[in-house]
C-alpha cells in the first residue's frame, strides 16, 4: 500500500489491524528512526554546528550541506546522516495534506481531504477521508519544543517527583515507540513539515467514554510503582521496559484509549521519560527494587514483604 499523501509505502490502512510482521516492521522503523536522529545529531556536533534545539535537526534539507562534501570526513558524514535521516521521516508541506499553509491557522478546519476528529495540548487528529486512517499532526510549541515529557526531582515526601513539561523531538519519537511497543494502536511517523509539525499516521478506533476507571485495564507488562518511590501529575505512573531499559509511563486515561476492530482496547498517547536511574540510584531502596522488578515485575517495595503491608 501507498499512503495517500506521501505517496511512500504504509501499513496502516482505516481500521485494519496490522499482522504480527507488518507490527514487528514497524516497531523497528521506529527504532531505526531514532538511531538515525542520534547519528545526525552526533554528525552535526563534530562538524561544531550548534543548534538551538534537535528540531533544528528534524527540519534539515537533504542538500543542506552538501556543498561541503569532500571537506573532509566529519562533512561527509554529516551529509551521509542527514540523508539518511531523510530517508527515515521525509520533508513534506502541509499543502501536501490539503491544508492551506498561507492561512493564519491552517490545521483549524477540515479540508476536502482530512476531516477533523479531535485535538488536544500536543496535536490535532483527522481521519483520511480516502480510507478512515488517522493523522496526527504534532505542532511545535515555544521555544522549539513539542509533545511531552516527565521531568523529575527529589520529593518531601516521597522519593521522586514526576512532573509533565514540554517535550523535544526525540522524546516525541520515543512515546510513539513507546506506543506500540505496549500494543497500542499501530503508529507510522509518515512526515514532518518544514516548521517542524509531525504527522503520524495511527490505525481508527472507537473512543471510549470520558471518566472510564482504566486501572484494571492497562496494557500487560506495565509495573505498578510503589507511592513511596514515585509520584506523578499524571494518571496511573507505571515502569515498562524497552530493550532492558527502565521508562516511566503515564496519562493512561480514557481518552488515551480506543477499542481496536478486534475489540481490544488499545493506548493511542501517553507520556513517558526514561527512569532517571542516576537519580533515583541515591535512594539504595529504589535501586534495589527496580533491580529485583527486572527479573519479577510482582515484586514487592521491600524484600520479603507485600506492599499493602507497607
Amino acid at each position: 500500500m501507498q499512503d495517500a499523501f506521501t505517496g511512500q509505502p504504509t501499513r496502516i490502512r482505516g481500521r485494519t489491524l496490522p499482522g504480527a510482521a507488518d507490527r514487528a516492521a514497524l516497531q523497528h522503523d521506529h527504532e531505526r528512526r531514532l538511531a538515525a536522529l542520534a547519528r545526525l545529531g552526533a554528525a552535526a556536533a563534530q562538524c561544531g554546528v550548534g543548534e538551538d534545539s534537535d528540531r533544528d535537526l528534524v527540519t534539515l534539507g537533504e542538500d543542506e550541506v552538501a556543498l561541503l562534501v569532500g571537506a573532509g570526513p566529519a562533512w561527509d558524514e554529516f551529509d551521509a546522516a542527514i540523508r539518511a535521516w531523510r530517508a527515515l521521516l521525509p520533508l513534506r508541506r502541509l499543502d501536501d495534506f490539503g491544508f492551506l499553509a498561507a492561512a493564519e491557522n491552517p490545521l483549524e478546519e477540515s479540508n476536502e481531504k482530512l476531516r477533523r476528529i479531535g485535538g488536544g495540548v500536543e496535536a490535532w487528529a483527522f481521519a483520511a477521508e480516502a480510507d478512515g486512517s488517522v493523522y496526527k499532526f504534532y505542532l511545535p510549541r515555544e521555544e522549539k519544543r513539542i509533545g511531552s515529557e516527565f521531568g523529575f526531582r527529589v520529593g518531601d515526601e516521597t522519593s521522586l517527583l514526576a512532573e509533565a513539561g514540554l517535550g523535544d523531538y526525540v522524546a516525541l519519537l520515543e512515546k510513539l515507540l513507546l506506543i506500540h511497543a505496549l500494543g497500542g494502536m499501530a503508529t507510522e511517523v509518515v512526515a514532518v513539515t518544514p516548521e517542524g509539525i509531525v504527522v503520524a499516521k495511527q490505525v481508527l478506533g472507537e473512543p471510549l467514554p470520558q471518566g472510564d476507571d482504566m486501572s484494571g485495564a492497562l496494557p500487560p507488562g506495565l509495573i505498578e510503582i510503589p507511592s513511596r518511590f514515585l509520584r506523578s501529575n499524571r494518571d496511573h505512573p507505571r515502569l515498562f521496559f524497552l530493550r532492558g531499559r527502565a521508562w516511566l509511563i503515564a496519562d493512561l486515561h480514557a481518552r488515551n484509549f480506543v477499542r481496536g476492530a478486534d475489540g481490544a482496547l488499545r493506548v493511542i498517547d501517553l507520556v513517558a521519560a526514561p527512569w532517571p536511574e542516576p537519580t533515583a540510584a541515591r535512594d539504595p531502596l529504589i535501586a534495589e527494587w527496580l533491580a529485583r522488578v527486572r527479573h519479577d515485575p510482582a515484586a514487592s517495595a521491600l524484600p520479603g514483604a507485600r506492599d499493602e503491608e507497607l
